[in-house]
This record gives structure tokens, C-alpha cells and sequence, in this order.
């Protein structure tokens, strides 16, 4: 798996909530050797030996349910002191949902049949709003915990923890609840990562405004999962297979930001060498970002 890696030219990696547990003296051995430098984890990793299969949602921070959230909170831990074992400066992660019914899926679909613009679309989003806006303190109160739980841990690997935002809606949190979080925790540990293809969904889908809201959380971000997005909702793409215009995003790149491509499995290594070209150019640095 790092070889590959490796062989696209990347020496800078980060390691996926897929990463198996038997892979991990191999890629530990390749840290030690220097080999290749791991800079993030994406929550849960290693895969959780209770695990029915990866995933980084099999328990969520936000959850309703004490019980899961304190599982998320154990293996949080794991995640958090194996990135510290291996040199990583952060574990990026899901929070979870608001309970409520999902209507972003049907967004979608009416963007895909053209009718973003409808009447049937702004009382479907008015009504997910609204639904999303009378439940989801109860799902940020128990993010705060788990932060807070977490928190000395982090004090003492030195490993930033970072919420990432999703492209549905009724994820937890939205732009203005991190925001908050990042006001009430103060923390370099306690940070904001920001997903190209997630925020680029949300502005096609008339929900937020994406350079509005990278701007806004810049003081708190950790880094970034780099991919294209062809609207409205089919992101993991290199460019130039989607639309982002990523020249616009140059003023939001800088050294203290860690920086990972997130292709789709099914892109093509030539795809990608292209999109780490056309990105490396676009916001005038050396190809040299994370896999």
C-alpha cells in the first residue's frame, strides 16, 4: 500500500480508517526507516479489532446514545496514540448526524433532474432546516464531551484532533456549530478539517457559500482532503474531471496546513499524477502533498 503510494511520488502520507490491523508493523517499519512520513490518521485507525468492517463512522462522538459515544471516545484514544507512535500531527474524524430523516440524498436528486431551483426544492430545504435546527444542540453537547474528554490525551501526545464537515446537511457539525466549537475549546488541538469535495457539495446544493465559510474557519484548520467535484454531489474526482476552480482557493493554502489528496479508489494513477500537477500549479507549490 506505501509503495504505491510512493511510486506516485508522494513521501507524505495519510493513514485511512481502512488501514488493517496486520499492516501495521509493515508501515510502522517503513516510518522507522523513514521511508515515508505519516503527517494524519483518518478515524478509526487501525481498524478496530470489533469492527464488522472499516469505517469511520462505526461509532459516532455525537451520538445520543451514551454508551456509543464512549466507545467512540475509547477508540478515538487508540487512533489518537497510534498517530502519536508514528509521528502524526493529527487524526481527522466524523462526528455524526443529526437523528432525523435525511433529505439530503433528495437534494440531490432534484439537483441532478435540474430543479435546484424549484419550488418543490426550497420547501424541501426549508423543512430539512428546520428540522435540523430544533434537534442538533443535543448532538453538539455531546461532541463538546467527547472533546473535552478527549482533550488531555491530546495534551499529552501533542496530536490535534479535527472535525470533519460532511456534504449532507444533517452531519454534525455545520460551518457556524464548528465555529462555535473552535471559539469555546481554544486549542491548537482542537480543530477544524476541511474537506474540498463535503464544502463544495454544500454550496451546490444552495447551503452555504464555500470560500465564505473556509475563510471564516481558517483560524481553527488543521488541513485539508483535496479532490474535485463534478456537480452536484460526485466528488473524490481528480481534477480536471470536475469543476472546482482551485486557483481561487491559493489565498487559503498555507505552510502551517497539512494538505491530502483523497481520490476515489477507481482513479487511475495517471489521473492522479495529472490532478496533483494541475493543483501543484494552481496554488504555486511543489507537488509534494500527501496521499
Amino acid at each position: 500500500m506505501i509503495e504505491e503510494i510512493l511510486g506516485l511520488g508522494f513521501d507524505h502520507v495519510e493513514l485511512g480508517y481502512d488501514l488493517a490491523v496486520p499492516l501495521v508493523p509493515g508501515v510502522r517499519k517503513m516510518v522507522e526507516q523513514k521511508a515515508v512520513f505519516v503527517d494524519s490518521l483518518h478515524n478509526y485507525c487501525p481498524v478496530p479489532m470489533s469492527a464488522p468492517r472499516p469505517h469511520p463512522e462505526l461509532f459516532l462522538l455525537s451520538s445520543m446514545d451514551r454508551s456509543e459515544r464512549e466507545m467512540a471516545v475509547a477508540n478515538t484514544l487508540k487512533t489518537i496514540n497510534f498517530a502519536a507512535e508514528i509521528g502524526a500531527k493529527c487524526v481527522n474524524f466524523h462526528a455524526g448526524y443529526v437523528d432525523m430523516p435525511k433529505f439530503t440524498p433528495e437534494l440531490i436528486a432534484l439537483h441532478e433532474e435540474g430543479a435546484q431551483y424549484s419550488e418543490k426544492y426550497d420547501k424541501l430545504k426549508i423543512k430539512m432546516l428546520m428540522q435540523r435546527d430544533k434537534k442538533a444542540q443535543k448532538h453538539i453537547d455531546g461532541l463538546c464531551w467527547g472533546l473535552e474528554t478527549l482533550l488531555p490525551e491530546l495534551e499529552k501526545t501533542k496530536v490535534a484532533l479535527a472535525v470533519e464537515i460532511l456534504p449532507f446537511w444533517e452531519s454534525i457539525p455545520c460551518e457556524t456549530e464548528m465555529e462555535e466549537i473552535g471559539k469555546k475549546f481554544n486549542s491548537p488541538l482542537i480543530r477544524y478539517w476541511h474537506d474540498m469535495g463535503h464544502s463544495q457539495i454544500r454550496e451546490n446544493l444552495n447551503l452555504i457559500s464555500h470560500k465564505h465559510w473556509l475563510e471564516r474557519l481558517s483560524p481553527f484548520l488543521a488541513g485539508m482532503h483535496v479532490h474535485d467535484v463534478m456537480p452536484p454531489a460526485h466528488d473524490h474526482l481528480m481534477p480536471p474531471k470536475g469543476k472546482m476552480n482551485f486557483e481561487s482557493f491559493k489565498k487559503f493554502i498555507r505552510p502551517d496546513i497539512l494538505l491530502v489528496m483523497e481520490p476515489s479508489p477507481n482513479v487511475s494513477e495517471s489521473d492522479i499524477r495529472e490532478g496533483v500537477r494541475i493543483i501543484a500549479a494552481a496554488w504555486g507549490i511543489a507537488p509534494k502533498m500527501g496521499g
